[in-house]
């Protein structure tokens, strides 16, 4: 498992809601954290590792000894959005680039925990950004889709970047095509959804 870098179609691609945890779901989320640590984030996508379950992972702490602080969210609903605050994101997809992006200041998210117990949660200040810019991602949606025009053409050069190093891993046959992609992604679908 590693996480993939934009411009990766899984990153586009909505998940699907996961219906069954099994021992395998609690290996792979175990490994989010720890890709999630090495790369000192605080929020994991399952999209962003290239799985198509509609799941994500949060410590603020961004401390693998904090281990208290680990949250898991499965089949994320956000709801009851209210206020506007700007605050600067990044991406550990996009890693390097970072943009101030518009968020709602307070929301409420609905999930299952790992466990199977469902959780109703008011959300604010990073918690809230946190869990809104992974809920996109589940979406397919990544977090420079909500820039500004201006703030995008700002990050153009740097987007092509990562376009360029993705085509040419894909020549040299390091990232599959669309199509394998598809397949592998649908596969592990009818496993667990």
């Amino acid at each position: 498992m590693q996480i993939i870098k934009y411009p990766h179609p899984t990153l586009r691609r909505a998940s699907k809601s996961l219906r069954r945890v099994d021992a395998e779901i609690h290996r792979m989320i175990r490994e989010m954290f720890d890709l999630m640590y090495e790369a000192k984030g605080v929020g994991l996508a399952a999209n962003q590792v290239d799985l198509p379950y509609r799941m994500f992972i949060v410590n603020l702490k961004s401390d693998p000894k904090a281990r208290d602080e680990e949250k898991v969210f499965i089949n994320p609903v956000l709801s009851q959005p209210k206020g506007g605050i700007e605050g600067e994101e990044g991406c550990l997809s996009l890693p390097g680039i970072y943009a101030d992006v518009r968020r709602y200041e307070r929301i409420h998210l609905s999930a299952y925990t790992l466990a199977g117990e469902e959780v109703s949660l008011p959300l604010e200040g990073l918690m809230a950004r946190v869990a809104q810019h992974e809920t996109d991602h589940l979406e397919g949606v990544l977090f420079i889709d909500r820039l500004t025009t201006t703030g995008r053409m700002a990050l153009r050069e740097e987007l092509e970047e990562f376009e360029i190093q993705f085509a040419e891993r894909r020549e040299r046959g390091e990232i599959p095509d669309d199509k394998a992609i598809a397949a592998r992604l649908a596969a592990l679908e009818a496993e667990r959804t």
